[in-house]
């Protein structure tokens, strides 16, 4: 079971700022073999997911109130450790990230840009395609959204 807790940039502790970080580049750096500059000056302006087990972030996603990002509010950076994936906890990240859209901006509207070999995750949740496939970061990716 995960403990999932959403915060601004700044209630982010210097210990939790490093681990989604360090989660960060485990997987889209490192794993994915994707050369790309991760920190990009857009962390101040999300709002940041965090999921734990046992006091580890094993799961990650932040969120954008519309026009930060995208013209809709969206999810990106979705992320859940190697190691942890046979639990489901993207299902688990997902679906507090789109009630905490709800919460926190009142939107219900969410675009994504996903990784296209996750398009049957994204659609379990109920996003759709809107967009041809295109390559961000080498990575082919579509753009989807959820009503």
């Amino acid at each position: 079971m995960l403990k999932i807790t959403t915060k601004t940039f700044k209630e982010l502790t210097t210990d939790e700022l490093y681990a989604l970080l360090q989660l960060r580049s485990e997987v889209f750096v490192v794993e994915q073999d994707c050369v790309y500059q991760d920190i990009d000056y857009k962390d101040q302006k999300a709002l940041h997911v965090l999921g734990f087990k046992n006091d580890k972030l094993v799961a990650y996603t932040r969120l954008f109130k519309p026009g930060d990002y995208f013209n809709y509010a969206s999810i990106g950076r979705v992320i859940v450790a190697q190691n942890e994936r046979e639990h489901k906890y993207g299902y688990d990240i997902m679906n507090a990230s789109i009630n905490a859209i709800k919460e926190y901006y009142n939107e219900t509207r969410i675009k994504i840009s996903a990784q296209t070999y996750l398009k049957k995750f994204y659609n379990n949740l109920g996003f759709e395609e809107v967009e041809e496939g295109y390559l961000e970061d080498g990575i082919p990716h579509i753009g989807m959204i959820k009503e």
